[in-house]
């Protein structure tokens, strides 16, 4: 039994709020069940110096957790220590994989990914938030006529995943993480492509039938991510028109 009761294969429940910060091109706060992160998305019209003369524009990141939303309190320097900095290039990756940078120009996007509560699960509920971010900043340029068609390859999202007591769990929250024997993170695109497999066993080595299994069961709860981040965006589009 977990510590919520779901099934091994259900998702805590998600919500995402778009347009969260009003000064903001976009912005979304998402929840995970107690998990909840503040994503907004900035356009800055310089781009970073190895990408001068290239004609492409960048899509970049940075995760920190708010000093107390931890058990602990974090550090407000903590963004420029070692699990924040590989988060923030982990979320920077995913929602590259989603951007046709040609098309976006000389610009870049910086999506920031603020940690408000942790309970397990903050760098995938980033990626899956700051897509909305990514999608509305996108959205921006184009209303502006920046830029002709909205520069988006699809969708992406990011789910946990572990194996605890030899039974694969989908989304875990902190009390399973801490005591997963294989944790693991997938980035998928809405095509069902991969983006990113982050995976490791804490003590015994898994094999590659566990492998498979953990990806078949990420991309079950994917399908709802995909499902909840387009209803979002439509449904606002919908009450705009009205």
């Amino acid at each position: 039994m977990r510590p919520d009761g779901r099934g091994n294969d259900k998702l805590r429940s998600v919500s995402i709020e778009r347009n969260y910060i009003r000064h903001a091109e976009g912005s979304a706060l998402i929840a995970f069940g107690a998990t909840k992160v503040l994503c907004t998305a900035t356009v800055d019209e310089r781009i970073p110096p190895f990408l001068k003369d290239r004609r492409q524009g960048w899509v970049t990141a940075e995760y920190a957790m708010l000093p107390r939303s931890s058990q602990e309190r974090v550090p407000r320097d903590a963004v420029k220590k070692g699990r924040s900095l590989e988060i923030s290039r982990f979320i920077g990756r995913s929602l590259r994989a989603v951007v046709d940078r040609t098309a976006l120009g000389e610009r870049q996007i910086l999506v920031d990914c603020d940690v408000i509560q942790a309970d397990g699960g903050t760098r995938t509920a980033s990626v899956t938030g700051a897509y909305i971010a990514l999608h509305d900043a996108l959205q921006h340029l184009r209303t502006q006529g920046k830029i002709e068609t909205l520069p988006l390859l699809g969708q992406c999202a990011a789910v946990s995943l572990g194996i605890i007591e030899g039974e694969p769990r989908l989304d875990l929250c902190y009390e399973e993480d801490a005591v997963a024997e294989v944790d693991m993170n997938l980035v998928m695109r809405s095509d069902r492509t991969i983006i990113e497999v982050q995976g490791s066993a804490e003590g015994k080595p898994f094999d590659r039938s566990m492998l498979d299994e953990l990806i078949d069961l990420g991309e079950k709860g994917m399908r709802k991510l995909f499902a909840l981040q387009a209803e979002v965006l439509n449904r606002a589009n919908c009450d705009a028109k009205h």
